[in-house]
């Protein structure tokens, strides 16, 4: 058993806080930048800097406006609707994965189509620091308390003391973050594959993830399931529809069965 107490405000300052959680999203955001400026000078993308920074504002608008706005209706709508201002508590935590996912590919499919380059390939290339972004976010979560796993007697458990002393439950957090983390290193091993292919492989994975972690994870139950998984469901059949239908000679380079 671990104990955990973690303050997590990093600074505070003349009432000016500086939390881990707001670091950790702001250092995602520079990773997908300097991504995208790679994918620039190396002639992969038909963009200028000015615009690659231009996309960043946008998406960055996108994934925190969609990942709070679907923490507020789908998470805690009646906790938000009582107290309308927590809703501008960003540094309080509360982002959903799914949110910030619609929000940031809305973003990007109608910049694609404004400056006229491949949604895909901005996918592919924004899926691969993403997903690292989200590996620490899982970190920052156990470092804030929040999303907590279910009771365990496992020996491996952690008592989260601002959160639940009285109890030991799975650090799903870390579960997570270090799936998150091999996807990472798995997603950047692929190379020469179509378009698209990256992305719908980040979405496989994380979906899957979500759906049999989420069963360990302390949530509200929606007919047997939690919210987070039934998002997932839906994104795991729609990615093995795409997959089957439009990438099978990658699916078999991948399984090495060509």
């Amino acid at each position: 058993m671990f104990t955990v107490d973690i303050d997590p405000i990093l600074i505070s300052f003349l009432g000016f806080e500086v939390r881990y959680y707001g670091l950790i999203y702001a250092f995602g955001f520079l990773l997908a930048l300097s991504f995208l400026l790679y994918a620039v000078k190396h002639k992969q993308l038909a963009l200028t800097k000015q615009q690659v920074y231009d996309f960043m504002f946008y998406l960055i608008l996108g994934v925190v406006i969609g990942a709070r706005l679907f923490h507020v209706l789908f998470w805690d709508f009646f906790y938000y609707l009582n107290n309308p201002l927590k809703i501008f508590y960003l540094w309080e935590g509360g982002l959903s994965f799914h949110g910030g996912l619609v929000g940031g590919f809305l973003v990007t499919y109608f910049f694609s189509k404004k400056f006229k380059v491949s949604l895909w390939t901005l996918a592919d290339i924004l899926v691969v620091p993403a997903v690292f972004g989200l590996a620490l976010g899982r970190i920052a979560n156990f470092v804030n308390q929040e999303i907590l796993g279910t009771i365990t007697d496992k020996p491996w458990c952690v008592r989260f003391l601002r959160a639940d002393p009285e109890n030991c439950r799975h650090p799903i957090q870390l579960y997570a973050a270090f799936g998150r983390f091999f996807t990472f290193f798995f997603l950047l091993s692929l190379k020469k594959y179509k378009e698209g292919f990256v992305f719908w492989m980040f979405i496989l994975l994380i979906s899957l993830g979500r759906v049999f972690l989420d069963f360990i994870r302390e949530d509200f139950l929606y007919f047997y399931l939690r919210v987070g998984q039934w998002f997932s469901l839906v994104l795991l059949v729609v990615t093995l529809i795409v997959l089957f239908r439009g990438y099978r000679e990658d699916l078999r380079r991948l399984l090495h069965f060509s």
